[in-house]
């Protein structure tokens, strides 16, 4: 095997919780508009029939409680709250049945967007890269087994900036649920443990400043938190 010339960045390893092994991040799946609320805010329509992806870098990966700085090129830089799957077996064209087999455990993520840019590529029917795949754009909070979190169901999900309540709805109103989108996603990829897939955002996001702090959950999950900071 040929040499390299330089040494990469160590993959990001997420703490899974009650564990001192942590979770390596392999590649970052995220549905798009799986919240009916969120696609009327965004003024398009819900997409039912089947979901849809945009992926971020594994490189791009922050932990919870991370500062970040408010990124270049955007003015509209907004937060979305998340609810994260962690794979922890192989899957391929699984069945709805048999998804969750795939499913090592759960966790709370932030999809951090330059919202100008994104919404200028999709009017011009670009892909969305510039907005999403951003350096420092994908948080995550330490993994809870799924055993221990249990069955997904009704689960709040939440977030508060600088302390006032700004996103706030049910893992129930996913549209596509998290045994469906593996199934779907499945018959596109092979599946490996090591991928996160990011489930989908409920309404009410929005802009950040710098000095802004982020904090949010989902019941069961332990919390996240993002400060952004002023541009670099």
């Amino acid at each position: 095997m040929t040499a390299p010339l330089f040494d990469l960045a160590p993959r990001p390893v997420v703490p899974v919780k009650g564990s001192d092994r942590g979770f390596p991040i392999n590649r970052i799946f995220c549905v798009g508009r799986n919240y009916a609320a969120h696609a009327a805010e965004m003024g398009v329509e819900v997409d039912r029939e089947a979901p849809f992806y945009f992926t971020k870098s594994a490189a791009h990966t922050v932990m919870s409680g991370a500062a970040v700085p408010y990124p270049p090129g955007t003015d509209n830089y907004h937060f979305e709250m998340e609810f994260a799957v962690a794979i922890g077996a192989p899957a391929f064209r699984a069945a709805p049945g048999d998804a969750m087999a795939a499913v090592f455990g759960y966790c709370c993520a932030l999809d951090m967007t330059r919202r100008d840019l994104q919404i200028k590529e999709r009017n011009i029917k670009r892909p969305w890269d510039l907005g999403k795949d951003v350096e420092g754009s994908a948080v995550v909070a330490p993994i809870t087994r799924a055993a221990e979190f249990g069955a997904i169901d009704a689960q709040t999900i939440w977030l508060d900036q600088n302390g006032t309540r700004v996103q706030k709805s049910t893992l129930d109103l996913l549209i596509h649920s998290v045994p469906a989108v593996i199934a779907h996603l499945s018959g596109f990829y092979h599946l490996v443990p090591g991928d996160l897939i990011l489930t989908g955002t409920p309404e009410g996001v929005g802009p950040v400043a710098p000095a802004d702090v982020l904090a949010g959950g989902v019941t069961g999950l332990d919390p996240i938190g993002l400060t952004i900071t002023a541009p670099t």
